[in-house]
């Protein structure tokens, strides 16, 4: 990675050593951040720091004033979330294309691979984590900051990408 990353690689490590909770996003954008060699390169990087740092991959899509690349393909966030997995990774979700990612919205215990958090983009469908963050199934503790009881959500309805999802207030 080049020089200019130093300072936010060395903020990452920081956080995590004095136990901030952290979630990385990155922002895939065709031709600019989506090459093996650079996800690799970022994916062994978190490992290095922890593998239970969730890594999010998100497409980039041109809904504002950026006309250009073309927008990230499902199958380019698959790929950076296999390429993240393969590093050793254990969170790896890819996002903001709701549906067309197949499980990557979804966290499953590292330990049985049972689904315990099920998404349709932001949006929880299935919450099945015990009030001290355990899979239900097999007891393992899932990474993460977790309230005793899911007490539901913000959003009615899940943010599609070049969708207006306006709340109509009355």
């Amino acid at each position: 990675m080049v020089s200019r990353m130093g300072p936010i690689l060395e903020t990452i490590r920081s956080l995590h050593g004095m136990g901030v909770w952290l979630e990385i996003v990155t922002l895939l954008i065709p031709g600019f951040n989506d090459s093996d060699d650079e996800l690799r390169r970022a994916a062994e990087f978190l490992v290095s720091v922890s593998p239970d740092i969730p890594w999010h991959v998100t497409a980039f899509h041109k809904d504002y004033k950026m006309p250009d690349p073309e927008n990230t393909r499902p199958e380019d966030l698959m790929r950076a979330a296999e390429i993240g997995r393969n590093a050793g990774l254990r969170f790896v979700y890819a996002g903001n294309l709701p549906g067309s990612v197949s499980d990557l919205e979804n966290t499953r215990c590292p330990n049985c691979a049972r689904t315990v958090i099920q998404r349709y983009g932001y949006f929880i469908e299935k919450y099945r984590l015990t009030p001290n963050g355990c899979c239900p199934d097999c007891g393992a503790v899932i990474p993460g900051r977790w309230a005793t009881r899911f007490e539901g959500q913000i959003a009615d309805r899940p943010f599609i990408p070049g969708r207006r999802n306006l709340i109509e207030i009355s």
